[in-house]
């Protein structure tokens, strides 16, 4: 390979990347989570498929720091299949690289894979239903998504055509994006006779990322299928609501202020974490770069309800001064449980309904 070579370290890995071989220094953070969840269930004779390898920099990782002793990498690409050789072998880690799409690659493969990381431009829609072909019963997941735009409600009919799901365009959008993704992956694996766990969900910068375990048998299939449903949203007030169901019974009126609600889903409305996993990643990660951590933390300490109240929506509604989220969250926790979420900076998870959040909001 003659062309141009950048080189660098990243975590345990040093790599080159050649010309025109896509590398994002940015998202080093995911890749560091990703490692650490790895390195909590991830077992060392595990078989990892990295779907778009690029430089390869995440396979390598994945073997020098999460102990992955069988990883395959596949790209398309020529240039990054030779570029991920190439660092594969200059970090001493012995990998299966093809220069192979996953749809090839699953269509060949009589193989199951333990961990799976689907991680492309834009959706990764096209790639779900070949990864599950490689599949079995406690695969690990990892699923990442850059068309925030669409799962977050700003290209509606995209989400709708691509994900099978009416998005909602508002301060609720990351967590309904996530969840939106959580739902389409649920109804893909039931085909396969797959039950699906959530582990970890992230939105982060640009990206949405799910970690999640499958799970064989018709009844998991059908219980993942039942966690999803509908929400429904008050663009007056911003009260919410969430219905699990096949079938739509969301409220048409909001029962607080009477505006009419917008209704969205299919979506997830089961747990978004396992949070005893999360907090092992948290232990390990003092080691890695301190936005790892900080995330990490939010995620481990985020109440387990969807959605949340935005205190700037609501004093927008009430038509007052800002109000610091401390109090709120200090006077919530009397009487409910409030916490932080990372769905959005100044906001507060709660079992505590609208009238009670505005009530603290007014007296704050």
């Amino acid at each position: 390979m003659n062309d141009f070579m950048q080189t660098l370290k990243e975590g345990a890995a040093k790599i080159r990347i050649a010309d025109g071989v896509f590398y994002n220094p940015k998202m080093s953070k995911l890749r560091d989570i990703s490692v650490l969840f790895l390195r909590v269930l991830g077992g060392k004779d595990s078989k990892l498929l990295d779907t778009t390898a690029a430089t390869g920099v995440r396979g390598i990782r994945y073997a020098k720091e999460a102990g992955m002793r069988y990883v395959t990498m596949l790209d398309i690409n020529e240039k990054a299949y030779r570029n991920a050789k190439r660092n594969a072998a200059s970090n001493k880690v012995r990998a299966s690289t093809l220069n192979s799409s996953l749809q090839e690659f699953a269509n060949t493969s009589r193989g199951a894979f333990d961990v799976i990381d689907i991680d492309p431009f834009g959706s990764p829609v096209p790639m779900i239903d070949d990864a599950l072909k490689v599949s079995k019963g406690g695969t690990l997941m990892m699923i990442t998504a850059t068309d925030t735009a669409t799962l977050c409600g700003a290209e509606g009919s995209a989400c709708l055509r691509v994900y099978g799901s009416q998005p909602i365009h508002n301060e609720l959008c990351h967590e309904a994006g996530v969840r939106i993704l959580l739902s389409f992956a649920a109804r893909e694996a039931a085909r396969f006779n797959f039950g699906m766990e959530p582990i970890l969900s992230i939105s982060d910068m640009h990206y949405f990322r799910i970690f999640v375990r499958l799970t064989r048998g018709s009844k998991n299939a059908v219980q993942a299928i039942r966690n999803s449903g509908y929400g429904t949203y008050c663009g007056k007030c911003h009260n919410f609501s969430y219905q699990k169901g096949i079938v739509a019974s969301a409220n048409s009126v909001c029962g607080y202020c009477g505006n009419k609600m917008q209704a969205f889903g299919p979506l997830w409305l089961g747990h978004l974490k396992h949070g005893d996993t999360v907090k092992r990643m948290l232990a390990l990660s003092e080691e890695y770069q301190p936005g790892t951590q900080a995330l990490l933390r939010k995620i481990s300490e985020e109440y387990e309800i969807p959605f949340f109240y935005s205190l700037s929506k609501i004093t927008a509604y009430l038509k007052s001064g800002s109000v610091p989220l401390e109090p709120v969250l200090l006077e919530l926790n009397k009487k409910h449980t409030a916490t932080r979420t990372h769905f959005e900076e100044n906001a507060v998870k709660t079992d505590a309904g609208i009238a009670e959040v505005v009530r603290v909001v007014k007296n704050k």
